[in-house]
């Protein structure tokens, strides 16, 4: 084993971190573990795990002899081995040292000068319940572990009423510890009930210390993210609106799939929702791609139109749309998820953004493509919705809020002077082509005109046109938050042309390629961008 590189004192600059363990059915040394390996893995830092264990005996009343520092300082050793995992790792509490929880302040503040990066590990169980509640207190954020039982739920009540009591203001995250094939079942609401709401789940949990099969995905890449979260080097997409030109998505998804750059959270408004959500229920590039190359036949455009008569609210009511999504997604809800999403929507009343991150995945995302004017608003709750274009059609602030440093941005809104040159383009292929017999009866008698609101210089396509040409100079002042900001070279002004997804998918996929080597670096740097966002976490007060 390696040992402790001298340090200089990172006070300033260390994170101190407490893994609760609610529960003593969950493999809490396999956890710690994992968690430990994936930041070391994420970051190029120093980083100590130090696991609170029982005293070999059972008897927490004896302390050793000894033991205790000058002044009442906690004897930590001068060196802590360095394993081949990359990080630091300490046993406490065999000979009782911690169960005098007055030692805990100079035992945090001894860590915090050594390392960048401190995980307090330990089962909150009645033996260590005041060293517990001291040592988050002294810390800078908690994780608290539970699994999908009554019995944990209870014992977190208790921790978070105790945290209450002692007014600490520390920011908490539940985290739902779910084995393979369990499901949330409701307990992300309990759990939001008497914490605060579940953003972490793990996926996949073994339940024992020495899992008998391989962690699966699932759990690898909720560790990691967990970890990513900790080391502030989440990685987050965020996906614009644009009705049909929105399938350029599904282009970068492919590429960033074929290219192993794993998204932590995904951000989308509008068609990007729509697109986000298919994607995080599990299905991946290929498969998005199969779904909208439905669209491809003559009348499957018109399947998603449901008139709404009379047209008082808008023309189309949306339900076509929610029915054809819930082929994809079902009734999945947000917690089932298998990464965060986050889904932009106007309220109508207050005209502010709202993200939905909670509840049923097709409601939220048909309140964020209700284009007003077009559709029919929808109804959640009390309130009421439209489409989140028009406040946020680029949500890249929404994953700055929610702690992400390494924001991908895909804009599929195109600019100005790329309609022009489009349009410009258009008129010179007509001028130097043949107009076939179709083209001048079309011409002689214009029913599309008459009878497609679709069509262009009609209503709906006018307002399609003013909300997409109101979005353009927002996005582009949204996506300067970014790091990496990709604009699909679409550059026509046919916003509902569903029948084409393979031009729009080339086109994401083309403009990822183009900015591969940025994004590969943007996810394998081994520092953060921005300083860590702990106003997302709920805290106590």
């Amino acid at each position: 084993m390696n040992l402790e590189r001298p340090v200089h004192d990172l006070t300033a600059g260390a994170k101190v971190v407490t893994l609760a363990f609610l529960s003593q059915k969950l493999p809490t040394t396999l956890l710690a573990e994992q968690v430990a390996s994936a930041l070391a893995a994420e970051t190029d830092a120093s980083i100590a795990l130090i696991r609170l264990v029982r005293p070999a005996t059972g008897d927490t009343t004896t302390i050793r002899r000894g033991a205790i520092g000058l002044a009442g300082t906690f004897p930590l050793p001068n060196q802590i081995p360095r394993n081949d995992a990359g990080y630091h790792t300490l046993d406490i509490g065999e000979n009782g040292e911690l169960y005098q929880p007055e030692w805990v302040a100079s035992l945090v503040d001894q860590l915090r000068r050594r390392f960048r990066y401190v995980l307090i590990a330990a089962v909150a169980d009645a033996i260590y319940g005041p060293s517990m509640v001291e040592i988050l207190m002294h810390s800078d954020s908690g994780y608290l572990f539970v699994g999908a039982v009554n019995e944990d739920v209870y014992h977190l009540d208790l921790l978070v009423r105790e945290l209450r009591q002692h007014e600490a203001a520390v920011p908490l995250k539940p985290v739902l510890c779910l084995a393979e094939n369990e499901i949330v079942d409701g307990f992300d609401a309990l759990i939001e009930h008497v914490a605060s709401p579940v953003d972490v789940f793990v996926r996949g949990c073994p339940r024992s210390a020495i899992p008998t099969d391989r962690p699966t995905g699932s759990f690898r890449s909720d560790i990691r993210r967990l970890a990513r979260e900790i080391g502030n080097c989440l990685v987050g997409l965020a996906l614009s609106s644009g009705a049909a030109k929105g399938l350029s998505h599904i282009g970068v998804i492919q590429v960033l799939e074929e290219n192993g750059i794993e998204v932590d959270v995904v951000a989308g408004s509008s068609m990007g929702a729509y697109v986000g959500a298919i994607w995080n229920v599990g299905h991946n590039g290929e498969q998005l791609e199969v779904v909208a190359r439905e669209m491809e036949s003559r009348w499957a455009f018109w399947t998603l139109i449901d008139p709404a008569f009379p047209p008082r609210q808008g023309f189309v009511r949306g339900f076509a749309v929610k029915r054809r999504l819930q082929k994809s997604i079902g009734n999945v809800r947000f917690a089932e998820l298998v990464r965060p999403l986050h889904v932009v929507a106007t309220n109508l009343s207050t005209l502010e953004r709202v993200v939905f991150s909670r509840g049923d995945v097709a409601s939220a995302v048909h309140a964020s493509i209700a284009v007003p004017g077009v559709c029919v608003p929808v109804e959640i709750g009390e309130d009421t919705y439209v489409d989140g274009g028009i406040v946020n059609p680029l949500p890249v602030d929404v994953l700055r809020e929610a702690g992400v440093s390494r924001i991908i941005a895909v804009n599929a809104i195109p600019t100005p002077d790329r309609i022009k040159y489009c349009l410009q383009a258009e008129r010179e292929l007509a001028q130097l082509t043949k107009k076939s017999a179709r083209d001048m009866v079309r011409k002689l008698i214009p029913v599309d005109e008459h009878l497609n609101y679709f069509a262009r210089g009609n209503i709906l396509e006018i307002l399609m046109r003013s909300i997409h040409g109101a979005q353009i100079c927002m996005s582009e002042s949204l996506g300067r938050q970014a790091d990496v900001v990709l604009h699909p070279r679409i550059a026509d002004d046919r916003w509902l042309d569903f029948r084409s997804p393979g031009r729009f998918i080339e086109a994401g996929r083309q403009i990822t390629e183009r900015h591969l080597p940025e994004i590969k670096a943007l996810v394998e740097k081994k520092t953060a961008n921005h300083e860590p966002v702990l106003g997302s976490m709920a805290h106590i007060a």
